[in-house]
């Protein structure tokens, strides 16, 4: 049986809405944590001109695979392995996605994640990061206040991060911020591009 997220249901259009212009003038993504493999096909399939690469840590690897197995077009690869604190990583092209993963991962993976990218992307790597942040140390609203609480439960390192800390990173990483899309479910879209 094929993995499935509702929240990936809900939120692939309007993700879908900020990536376009993002990814307008590149030809190959690398996407980081695809999960069930859900945003991966719907992606592929809305942006034909992009040759769309899933990856994961190898247990999420065989549900990604039964989402393309089933994919009708040519733009979507196999899944690779990738956790980004191990020093085995594939290419990394032109541009880079990666959604609702840096509240998951602990902060150290989270310096490693923008590490990696500083020493691995080219230059005009697109970066698009989507999930929630916090601004000024504050949540940007009670849900996610409560979300940040129930994340803390799952794991202790688990928590929504600070966009400064975040874009603090990128910045140390050759990334310039380019846009901040405000997103439903008080969620948000970065845009970086490396210089």
């Amino acid at each position: 049986m094929k993995p499935f997220s509702q929240a990936c249901e809900n939120n692939k259009d309007p993700i879908l809405a900020a990536l376009r212009p993002a990814l307008a003038d590149v030809g190959s993504v690398l996407e980081i944590g695809s999960g069930t493999g859900q945003h991966a096909c719907y992606f592929a399939s809305q942006m034909p001109h992009l040759q769309w690469q899933p990856s994961d840590v190898a247990e999420n690897l065989p549900g990604i695979r039964s989402w393309i197995d089933e994919y009708a077009g040519d733009n979507l690869l196999p899944p690779v392995k990738l956790d980004v604190c191990q020093p085995l990583w594939p290419a990394v092209p032109e541009a880079v996605f990666t959604a609702n993963t840096l509240h998951i991962m602990g902060f150290p993976a989270v310096e490693t994640l923008f590490a990696r990218l500083g020493e691995l992307a080219p230059v005009g790597n697109v970066l698009c990061i989507y999930g929630p942040f916090n601004y000024g140390g504050n949540y940007t609203s009670e849900s996610n206040a409560r979300f940040d609480q129930w994340l803390a439960m799952q794991h202790p390192d688990s928590a929504i991060r600070d966009f400064e800390a975040v874009d603090e990173l990128a910045r140390a990483a050759g990334y310039q911020l380019q846009t901040d899309n405000a997103m439903p479910a008080n969620n948000r879209l970065l845009h970086w591009v490396k210089t």
